[in-house]
């Protein structure tokens, strides 16, 4: 992260929720009065399980999703309020990668036209410097301008996942949502794309919003991790504290899940396993959600939701436990 920008806030989310309406009554909580900021030039990670609802938080930050509640504050702007033009070049200056590469790229259309589409609209570009502004950005992502008359199905998911980046970046944007870009890939690519990803921030000064499952990954690219359960951020802090001490029973647990290379290491490494079902996210209780499946739960965790404490400098937690430490 440039230190120059440490303390520039690019985006800011206060109190996000969303909400879906399954009937009458009954009412899915994805996301559930979330806030949490990230700062010009770093990579925030936003990790959890699947079906905790950090996809649908990165989907309400490119207006995708219209939240139910809270506000998405960009560049000192709330986004419900942006007007036709503003809203015009947020779409230039927020960009999403999406999780499957097999299906974010439109299969009739060819490389060249998935990669212009938005340049048409935002950039002034002759058709000549149009075609050396795509060329450019294929080499850039690790393929060439032979490519630029193919179609998705002609490549693997790697290279779709590729030219998904290289659409990305066409537009010029300063803020990248990116949705588990990597869970589809091989181990192998994996590593590739991720040092694409860093390569870039330092070149063009992009802010990374990283999503994703696999912690060890999200540690290797992230500056800051918010931790995330059932629509709830049970964790937040830098990302080496975390790793090094991790304090909410949920992140613990994730943590233990990382493979250790050393086979020493693996000997002497205690994996937590969680119990019992996790709760339904519709209409769920006024209580710690990850309670019924904590090893430290008491009846008060059942009873009532417990806030973020301060554990340390910008570390906090949402524990019971902690509010009577």
């Amino acid at each position: 992260m440039n230190p120059e920008k440490k303390d520039d806030i690019l985006v800011k989310v206060e109190h996000l929720s969303k909400f879906f309406h399954i009937s009458r009554k009954a009412v899915l909580k994805a996301v559930d009065d979330v806030s949490f900021e990230i700062k010009r030039g770093e990579t925030v990670g936003l990790v959890g399980e699947s079906g905790c609802g950090k996809s649908t938080v990165g989907r309400c930050l490119i207006q995708l999703y219209k939240p139910t509640l809270g506000e998405i504050i960009y560049d000192g702007k709330e986004l419900s309020r942006f007007t036709g033009a503003q809203k015009f070049n947020f779409c230039k200056k927020v960009q999403m990668i999406f999780q499957n590469p097999y299906s974010s790229l439109n299969p009739r259309m060819t490389v060249s036209e998935i990669i212009s589409e938005g340049i048409r609209i935002h950039e002034k570009l002759s058709e000549k410097e149009q075609k050396e502004y795509v060329e450019e950005l294929l080499l850039k992502v690790g393929l060439n301008k032979e490519h630029m008359s193919r179609f998705p199905h002609e490549f693997s998911g790697g290279q779709r996942q590729r030219i998904g980046i290289a659409r990305a970046l066409s537009v010029k944007p300063e803020f990248i949502i990116c949705d588990e870009p990597i869970s589809a890939l091989d181990v192998s690519i994996q590593a590739q794309v991720i040092n694409m990803l860093k390569n870039f921030q330092r070149e063009e000064g992009l802010t990374y919003l990283f999503i994703a499952h696999d912690l060890s990954v999200v540690k290797y690219i992230s500056d800051r991790i918010v931790v995330m359960y059932l629509g709830k951020i049970v964790e937040t802090g830098d990302a080496e504290e975390i790793y090094k001490n991790p304090v909410h029973p949920y992140t613990q647990s994730l943590l233990s899940a990382i493979p250790e290379a050393d086979p020493r290491e693996a000997k002497s490494k205690k994996r937590i396993i969680l119990e019992g079902e996790i709760p339904s996210p519709i209409n769920p209780r006024p209580c710690c959600r990850f309670a019924k499946r904590c090893r430290f739960a008491t009846e008060e965790c059942l009873e009532r939701e417990p806030g973020l404490c301060e554990v340390g400098p910008g570390h906090k937690a949402a524990c019971i436990m902690l509010e009577h430490d």
